[in-house]
């Protein structure tokens, strides 16, 4: 009879099925005892807190250049860019504390950009 298998004949492949399973298991338990899990959450830790801080510290500095800038004489364009680039570092900070940083990365981009752009036009 060809083609059908016995129970006999399952076992086998079932077996290092199994096998490759534990192992995979062993693999991931070694991992762990050896500190790779408990150095990626440091890494991403450190990563959010970096993007957090670094947005919040670009949103101020945005907020302040806008304050400043409609104090004087300059152009209303000027302190609304610096304004819309303090809200998108902002929004960079929330995204990073949610732990979604590399868009919270171009986000700082983003809104570095637009207040250097604000900038060109005083």
């Amino acid at each position: 009879m060809r083609g059908s298998t016995t129970a006999s004949d399952a076992e086998p492949a079932t077996k290092e099925a199994a096998e490759g399973q534990e192992a995979a298991g062993d693999a991931e338990e070694r991992a762990l005892e050896s500190g790779g899990a408990e150095e990626y959450v440091t890494d991403a830790r450190r990563a959010r807190w970096a993007a957090v801080g670094t947005g919040a510290l670009l949103t101020c500095a945005g907020l302040a250049a806008a304050l400043l800038r409609s104090a004087g004489a300059a152009p209303a364009l000027v302190p609304a860019a610096y304004a819309l680039g303090a809200a998108v570092c902002a929004f960079a900070a929330v995204l990073g504390a949610k732990g979604r940083t590399r868009r919270a990365l171009w986000s700082l981009i983003a809104g570095t950009m637009i207040m250097a752009l604000g900038d060109q036009f005083d």
